[in-house]
């Protein structure tokens, strides 16, 4: 016997909607830039700029995972990805920061995508909840984006 049952699927919310919209503009504007050196300082600060716009204690953290990735991977270009900061290797996200703000969570998150060289046997974290960037995660970040980067 089957059952019909209503549908509860929504589809996308309306933060992943506007997510995929500033993507779209995100690459738009990439495409426009020219040369290599345009490129790299536009996206600089488009990064720097969408950190401007986060909430206090999101910026604060943003602005810290930024100057770590810049010390302990300077092979990753910031790139801004889904309206989120990310950071590149050739042209493919190896890392993200997620404000808490972004999707109305509780935490930030540092995330890593399939690039990232992060493989630890069978199964390994790519995804990390962040309240707060003490001494103590940044040096468990800039060991991450290390080996994330290679």
């Amino acid at each position: 016997m089957s059952s019909t049952k209503p549908s509860t699927h929504q589809g996308f919310t309306a933060e992943e909607r506007a997510a995929m919209k500033e993507h779209a503009q995100e690459l738009k504007k990439e495409a426009g830039r020219t040369s290599r050196a345009d490129k790299a300082a536009g996206a600089e600060q488009d990064l720097l700029a969408k950190i401007a716009e986060m909430s206090d204690s999101d910026r604060v953290m943003a602005e810290r995972v930024h100057a770590i990735v810049k010390a302990s991977a300077p092979t990753l270009r910031p790139k801004l990805w889904y309206g989120m900061p990310g950071w590149a290797l050739d042209g493919k996200v190896v890392c993200f920061f997620q404000a808490a703000a972004k999707f109305k969570t509780r935490y930030a998150t540092l995330g890593f995508n399939e690039p990232a060289k992060l493989d630890d046997g069978p199964m390994w974290a790519t995804a990390f909840a962040l309240t707060e960037v003490t001494p103590e995660v940044e040096a468990h970040i800039a060991d991450l984006v290390q080996r994330a980067a290679g």
